[in-house]
């Protein structure tokens, strides 16, 4: 694989905008979310996951860094490429790009692997670790993204 997984197109909607007239800050990750959906589904999270196993992910950590302003309307995909993971917990980053071809937004994930029942992180079963590891077999090759792992704060000399 030469990309990270792709998104189908998405639309940004009239009632997600702000009174700035752009997207509103709440609505960049219902974005990240509807990719990671498609991708979850790939990986065996689908829609039904919770109710044949009891399991789920909840998302430990994320990180979003806003780069250009979306407004109503605007055509996006999203991409969503897997760093890490362990039998527990997965490692993602993400990128909006608008259809024009310029970068919008990232964001950087750590997800856990939940058992309902607690609940508490928990091992995947085998079928979907397997498919993680499928996914993260064809992301080797990508190079790490530059805003992996960026901190927070103010600079000072």
């Amino acid at each position: 694989m030469t990309a990270p997984f792709r998104s189908s197109i998405m639309t940004v909607r009239p009632e997600w905008i702000d009174y700035n007239g752009h997207l509103n800050m709440a609505y960049y990750n219902v974005l990240f979310d509807k990719c990671a959906d498609e991708v979850y589904e790939r990986i065996g999270f689908g829609p039904d996951y919770h109710r044949i196993t009891g399991n789920t992910t909840y998302v430990a950590e994320f990180h979003l860094a806003y780069v250009r302003e979306l407004h109503v309307n605007d055509p996006v995909t999203v991409t969503f490429q897997l760093i890490d993971f362990d039998a527990k917990r997965f490692h993602s980053y993400q990128e909006i790009w608008h259809q024009d071809g310029w970068l919008a937004a990232t964001g950087e994930a750590l997800t856990l692997h939940v058992d309902q029942s607690g609940p508490r992180v928990a091992p995947m079963p085998d079928d979907v670790l397997n498919k993680v590891r499928t996914l993260a077999d064809e992301h080797a090759s990508l190079p790490r993204p530059s805003r992996v792992g960026a901190s927070i704060g103010i600079r000072r000399k």
